[in-house]
């Protein structure tokens, strides 16, 4: 049976569920629909370009303009529905790309040639390396340019307009180059469907004095797309369900850990259906938070080596079996390399593979459908989730402060852990924000977001951008890094023009710490700026935004009363002065195991 995505209304998301778009948005099949005809004057490439936009979910574009673009952008403008966001640079309009994504299942940028393109492009990586549906948007040269010999401007003055295509080739799942108009409904409706259904980036590059022209394929409203959904190999997903049932029922402490492919797989309510029947503890990968709901009964924190929440890796550690759903195995979250599993223990399950153990490995297998059927195969077997409760003892508070005493990290995020409920999302930067955003106990219906896989510093400004916009009814907070801020800054600028509301706590703590952990130098000491200074001049007046200084927690409680208060309405900026040494114990652990996995001699030749 075939899926469709079709013309629906979008609203923000309600489902809760994080990563996955929003209802509505994309849709099981539908009765069959009539294209009506288009006036003539609309029947026009761009204007095809952005009904496919809107029809896929996408109501907000992330842009930057520059000549190669501007019809293109004309068009999109043109379109109900479709609401353009102009943001300060390439970089930070895909970061904001990637953010949306996260949100609303599928995001969009548009960029200008070679000089936008190759500047959008280290987001577009770290989109691909998180598995998001991007459409990267590239307004080409004239398609008159194309196989002559001339140089143009925004090239690296050579005749062959191939670069920046062979850049995208690596970190896109498809590319599309629209310089003829013959051929541009069937190369973009290709590009956008293919991300869609590998969750991946694509590119597509358009010949600027291509998007006004009528042509005849684009006389009709699009017919809505019909993606034929993966399906299992039934006899595959049977004998995987028989091996892995087999193995872990005669296992005496089992556990399962969520990793965060559960996203891209489409497998989080499978899991939590898994998990809800079999009786095991349940923990997740650092990456994979919020995509398993930490109010699960048997839910027991982050696994993640050496640096896991109390008692979680001693039990997932100990366990006689184990099924990870969705990991990555990286040297970041392996804590270099230290983590103490055997794989003649581990049963892994990818999005469409099953390996169990050192035995037999089963492809074409989804991995919703293979823990559907696992669920009903299991014997409930709460041992391992007993032993956790024997030993568990709740985490204490931090030190009380003294008056006025500075401000320390670990009450910082005391106070954060108290500002989040349903109507929240959390967007952790790069740094020790990774480590003390794990340790929030995330209610009911609260987003999660940070990038691990490609850990691009600077990311979460462009992302709080991208995933406020998509989720308006939702408060965003972001921790960012004073090192981090400084790399994507500009784009606060961006999120107070469109009355955005989120808060951002920036811990001002001199430097690189998440390096300085790793590999302390002079090059880890940043110029500190005046923060709430540089937003105010940002702010200029213009739109709602408010900003202070805080010092110690009377400061902090005072600020977040107001943020949350008066100034709910308005985009809050709250700089959180710190301490350079006032790290989370994991970073100090994480650092030094990363720093000798990085410092590794050579093999022997």
């Amino acid at each position: 049976m075939d899926s469709k995505i079709s013309v629906c209304d979008a609203p923000a998301p309600t489902n809760g569920n994080v990563g996955c778009p929003p209802k509505g948005v994309v849709s099981a099949i539908q009765t069959s629909v009539s294209p009506s005809v288009i006036a003539s004057c609309e029947a026009t490439l761009g204007r095809h370009l952005a009904r496919r936009l809107v029809q896929i979910g996408v109501a907000d574009v992330f842009s930057v303009p520059g000549d190669f673009n501007l019809t293109l952008l004309d068009h999109l403008i043109a379109e109900p529905g479709l609401n353009l966001i102009g943001c300060c640079n390439e970089l930070n309009a895909g970061y904001a790309a990637d953010g949306y994504a996260r949100s609303r299942g599928v995001g969009a940028c548009v960029v200008t040639f070679t000089v936008g393109g190759l500047s959008v492009l280290n987001a577009i990586a770290g989109a691909y390396s998180e598995n998001l549906p991007l459409i990267c948007i590239v307004g080409g040269p004239n398609s008159n340019d194309y196989g002559t010999n001339r140089v143009l401007h925004h090239t690296i003055g050579l005749p062959d307009f191939s670069q920046e295509f062979r850049c995208f080739q690596t970190v896109t799942c498809y590319q599309a180059v629209v310089n003829n108009l013959e051929d541009a409904h069937e190369q973009i409706d290709t590009a956008i469907s293919t991300s869609l259904k590998e969750s991946k980036p694509v590119y597509i590059s358009i010949s600027c004095n291509l998007p006004a022209i009528p042509h005849p394929t684009f006389s009709r409203e699009p017919v809505p797309f019909f993606l034929g959904p993966k399906v299992s190999n039934q006899m595959g997903l049977e004998a995987a369900v028989s091996a892995a049932a087999a193995f872990l029922n005669k296992a005496v402490k089992p556990v399962m850990v969520g990793g965060p492919k559960l996203r891209v797989a489409k497998a989080c309510e499978a899991f939590v259906e898994l998990a809800d029947s079999c009786g095991y503890p349940v923990a997740v990968m650092p990456s994979a938070k919020g995509l398993v709901p930490e109010c699960h009964s048997r839910f027991i924190g982050t696994y993640w080596g050496a640096v896991s929440t109390a008692f979680c890796a001693e039990i997932v550690e100990s366990a006689d079996a184990y099924i990870f759903a969705g990991p990555i195995f990286n040297d970041y979250s392996s804590v270099g390399y230290s983590l103490l599993l055997k794989k003649d223990k581990a049963i892994v399950v990818q999005p469409d593979r099953v390996v169990i153990a050192n035995g037999p490995a089963f492809g074409c297998v989804l991995m919703k459908d293979f823990l559907k059927a696992l669920s009903k195969r299991l014997r409930c077997n709460t041992t391992a989730y007993e032993n956790y409760h024997r030993i568990f003892v709740p985490e204490g508070q931090p030190l009380r402060a003294d008056p006025k005493e500075p401000l320390r990290v670990n009450v910082l995020f005391q106070h954060i852990q108290k500002m989040l409920s349903g109507e929240t999302a959390v967007i952790a930067e790069t740094g020790d924000s990774w480590f003390n955003c794990q340790k929030l106990k995330l209610p009911t219906g609260c987003g999660f977001e940070f990038q691990m896989q490609y850990g691009s510093i600077g990311w979460s400004v462009g992302a709080t951008l991208g995933y406020a916009q998509a989720v308006p009814d939702k408060r965003v907070i972001a921790c960012i890094g004073d090192g981090s801020f400084q790399v994507t800054a500009q784009d606060v600028s961006t999120m107070i023009r469109n009355g955005q509301k989120s808060i951002i706590f920036l811990i001002n703590n001199g430097g690189y710490t998440i390096e300085v952990e790793i590999h302390d130098g002079p090059y880890n000491v940043i110029k500190n700026w005046n923060y709430t200074g540089l937003v105010d001049a940002i702010h200029n007046g213009e739109g709602k935004c408010w900003t202070t200084k805080v010092l110690c927690e009377e400061d902090l409680i005072n600020a977040i009363e107001t943020a949350t208060g008066s100034k709910k309405d308005s985009f809050c900026f709250i700089e959180v002065i710190v301490h350079k040494d006032d790290t989370s114990k994991e970073l100090l652990e994480w650092g030094s195991r990363v720093s000798a996995a990085n410092s590794r001699p050579p093999n022997p030749q």
